[in-house]
């Protein structure tokens, strides 16, 4: 791997996300030898000269999903392959094909169940037996959500405090403006697959879509993707404030389920996990809760059902254009912060924290850019495990060392001590 031409080369770099995640590099990845890849030589030449003397000798490849041989191509000349080309159910699998037979790590911006259902059904063996690392879901899907898992996790451990049991991440504060046209394909193509294929409905809506055994799997009864409840029925310091459904719950709690079945369930047997997110301490919160969480399940529930049935012109309308998203300045004005909480076996109880001062897509291009640079510069602090793989169980330690040097802002606490 070491005698590859490149490092990393990041496909897809003339996209929204794209752009930003070559920004990134180009400001923090000084000691990778990097290359940008995409369909137009021409838009890779324009998004080259915008970055800055630091990436006017990055070399411009030029591959298409729809040639499966140019992205054989460049998995055979690098390290790592960054890939912001989305929808992935669209366009994903040839490069994932591709870098599992080279044994070329990858990273990507996948929030689609299917997808990395299909990744996993048609490569995971082979590339465990080629040992590459498919990263998938490496921004804020879903990144903060299994990275704070696996820092409860270490603490913990740390701490011989048993295993953790019912987990609950809360949304606790954030500052959006603003989607980008690729994420909103990516929503809109994942509720269409679901509505044409009721195999596939069916997959997602298990709450263990991704595991690498269902049968292992425990039982611990019903866990809904959306529910809303007063604060204090996850912990003492929520009390005041109620919590409804987190839009991105569903593909979340099953990438944090993946990574505890990817490293031998060592979060515990009985973990449990769901994502929620904060109404606030009004009076009117109770019924904000109720309305947001209702409406999230009944929308997800319809779409995953009738999405098909939607207007071709339709869908075109409400979908931004490809490569458009929330602007510099209001990007910067964002915010977020998640919490997650969690009960232990021997009954001590923690937080764990992930915040950034950026919108999620300006977020999204940190957790990728240091995916990457993780995957090719920290190799001997990686983990072993080889596959199709979810951040914490690929890059754990190494990741989240690099995001907290990053800026971003993580921690766990001790609540009972």
């Amino acid at each position: 791997m070491s005698e590859r031409e490149f490092d990393i080369v990041l496909y897809g770099a003339t996209g929204f996300s794209g752009n930003l995640t070559a920004q990134y590099l180009a400001q923090q990845g000084s000691q990778a030898r990097i290359a940008l890849a995409g369909r137009d030589s021409g838009r890779l030449l324009a998004v080259r000269l915008a970055l800055g003397p630091a990436a006017q000798e990055w070399p411009l490849l030029t591959a298409d999903a729809s040639q499966p041989s140019t992205l054989a191509a460049i998995a055979e000349r690098t390290q790592v392959v960054v890939t912001t080309v989305g929808p992935y159910a669209q366009h994903g699998l040839p490069l994932v094909a591709a870098c599992a037979k080279a044994g070329t790590d990858y990273a990507d911006l996948t929030g689609e169940l299917m997808f990395v259902r299909d990744s996993i059904d048609l490569y995971h063996k082979q590339a465990v037996d080629t040992g590459a690392r498919i990263v998938i879901s490496c921004g804020f899907d879903s990144v903060p959500s299994d990275l704070n898992v696996h820092q409860l996790h270490r603490r913990v451990v740390e701490d011989s405090a048993g295993e953790l049991t019912n987990t609950t991440l809360v949304l606790r504060s954030f500052r959006q403006t603003g989607a980008s046209g690729g994420t909103i394909a990516s929503y809109l193509d994942a509720m269409r697959i679901a509505s044409t294929d009721v195999h596939a409905r069916r997959l997602v809506e298990d709450p263990y879509t991704l595991t690498t055994d269902r049968s292992a799997e425990p039982e611990l009864g019903p866990q809904p993707d959306f529910s809303w409840h007063r604060g204090r029925d996850v912990a003492h310091e929520l009390s005041g404030l109620w919590i409804g459904g987190f839009f991105q719950g569903p593909f979340n709690s099953r990438i944090v389920r993946r990574s505890n079945a990817l490293q031998e369930w060592a979060y515990g047997r009985q973990f449990r996990y769901a994502e929620t997110m904060s109404l606030g301490r009004s009076f009117a919160a109770p019924v904000a809760a109720a309305a947001v969480t209702g409406i999230l399940a009944a929308v997800f529930g319809l779409a995953n059902r009738h999405s098909r049935r939607l207007p071709r012109r339709f869908v075109e309308f409400i979908t931004p254009r490809s490569g458009a998203g929330p602007g510099d300045a209001a990007r910067k004005r964002g915010h977020y912060t998640v919490e997650t909480y969690s009960t232990t076996t021997t009954g001590a109880r923690y937080v764990a924290t992930f915040g950034q001062n950026c919108d999620a897509y300006q977020g999204t291009s940190v957790m990728l850019g240091e995916s990457g640079l993780a995957l090719a510069l920290d190799r001997d602090r990686l983990s072993e495990c080889r596959g199709v793989l979810t951040p914490a169980a690929a890059m754990g330690d190494a990741l989240l060392a690099r995001l907290a040097a990053a800026g971003v802002s993580v921690g766990t606490t001790l609540l009972n001590p």
